[in-house]
């Protein structure tokens, strides 16, 4: 299926998913407790500091991520694990707000912000084809960090302190990532792209669109508005896993263990998602998303009983899998892949601002006294509007063709 430039980008692409999770919400939440209690600050304390690092490095991710339609891919993959590498070592340093504040900032813009840009935009631009089985391969890797890691981790911070954890982590990062982007991807340019054995010329035609250009389509806003509902939504979950536990009366160890359910259908979704993209294009897939998403937040809001924790993140699961692929395959069937890398740059900055946002959020309602079940409503309805939105313009979504 994929020859071996091909499969070399597709492993390139899954091992910088992977390194991504050390700045995703799902790892860092797993430090919260240590952090909280070295510093000694409240949930709501580190839900801010958390939000405001995180919103700045989505600001900055619009200027830097666009470089990488400048400059060759493999600079530009080592700059990000120099950056990744360094941050790393600085969280293993915090011993202040002000530090956390750097931390969680540096985290977010090198490990979730750069380096899953770096992965998606890489395979967005080199595959035409095959993109969507593509994205879904390479998005196994984050999926693959979201599997072992938890387990990982717990495991190690019974035996060592979390500072130890994160200064392995930076040694790691510094040694195996440049030598992995140096076998896989050293060779490979801004105009490189996958074999066509079928002589489609249908991606010449399609007109390439620039940031400017994008940023007065109406459909890109639409499409953003369901694109964004994942993470925020996802992360609000996640870094307050701890107050729907206690609010559901579940038990320290049922979310912990639903994530297991959240990552395999997660998985099982991804591998799917590919094939179906490839054969009825993203645009067309775009509509069914959220749907499991929007199904969650009702059983959330319906259900207490601890084996509903299997079925709602399960429900997310597989709409993480879906939004994964489609985050990146849908820009580029409407858009193009030329500009795509600063289109990428933005969409990944409004992913990013979106769980500051979610964080920030779920953090206000919940110290106004807002139950799990009223913030599952609010989810709720935000997800329907969107979809109604996007169900209007479903059949608006082509690429325009010169």
């Amino acid at each position: 299926m994929f020859n071996s430039l091909s499969l070399k980008v597709i492993i390139f692409g899954f091992i910088f998913t992977f390194f991504s999770s050390f700045g995703q919400s799902f790892f860092l939440g797993l430090f919260n407790s240590s952090i909280r209690e070295t510093l000694s600050i409240t949930h709501g304390q580190f839900g801010s500091i958390y939000a405001s690092a995180t919103l700045l490095s989505s600001f900055l991710l619009i200027w830097v991520g666009k470089k990488i339609d400048d400059i060759n891919i493999f600079k530009f993959a080592f700059y990000v694990t120099l950056l990744l590498s360094f941050s790393c070592f600085f969280f293993s340093k915090i011993s202040s707000i002000a530090f956390l504040f750097i931390a969680v900032f540096l985290m977010r813009f090198s490990g979730q912000g750069l380096m899953s840009h770096t992965a998606t935009t890489t395979i967005t631009r080199f595959f035409t084809i095959s993109r969507g089985k593509a994205l879904s391969a390479g998005w196994f890797g984050l999926s693959t960090a979201e599997f072992i890691l938890p387990i990982l981790i717990v495991y190690l911070l019974t035996i060592t302190v979390w500072q130890n954890i994160w200064i392995s982590i930076s040694i790691l990062t510094l040694i195996f990532l440049p030598l992995a982007s140096f076998f896989l991807i050293k060779k490979l340019d801004f105009d490189t792209r996958e074999e066509l054995d079928q002589g489609n010329t249908e991606v010449k035609e399609i007109k390439q669109w620039k940031r400017i250009e994008v940023l007065k389509d109406y459909r890109f806003y639409i499409i953003c508005l369901n694109m964004l509902a994942m993470p925020w939504i996802a992360t609000g979950v996640f870094v307050y896993q701890s107050f729907i536990t206690e609010a559901k009366e579940w038990g320290s160890f049922v979310i912990a263990q639903s994530f297991m359910v959240y990552s395999i259908l997660s998985v099982f979704t991804l591998l799917g998602s590919g094939f179906l993209i490839d054969k009825f294009t993203s645009r067309k897939l775009l509509i069914f998303m959220n749907m499991p998403l929007l199904i969650s937040t009702l059983i959330l809001f319906y259900f207490d009983n601890p084996l509903t924790s299997f079925v709602f993140l399960g429900l997310i699961g597989i709409s993480n899998g879906l939004a994964n692929v489609l985050g990146s395959s849908t820009w580029a069937e409407i858009y193009g892949v030329k500009f795509i890398g600063s289109i990428k740059a933005l969409t990944t900055a409004l992913m990013v601002f979106s769980t500051a946002f979610g964080t920030a959020l779920f953090g206000f309602l919940i110290d106004r006294g807002f139950s799990i079940e009223q913030i599952a409503m609010v989810s709720f309805i935000y997800i329907l509007v969107s979809l109604v939105l996007l169900f209007f313009v479903r059949k608006k979504l082509n690429p325009q063709y010169i």
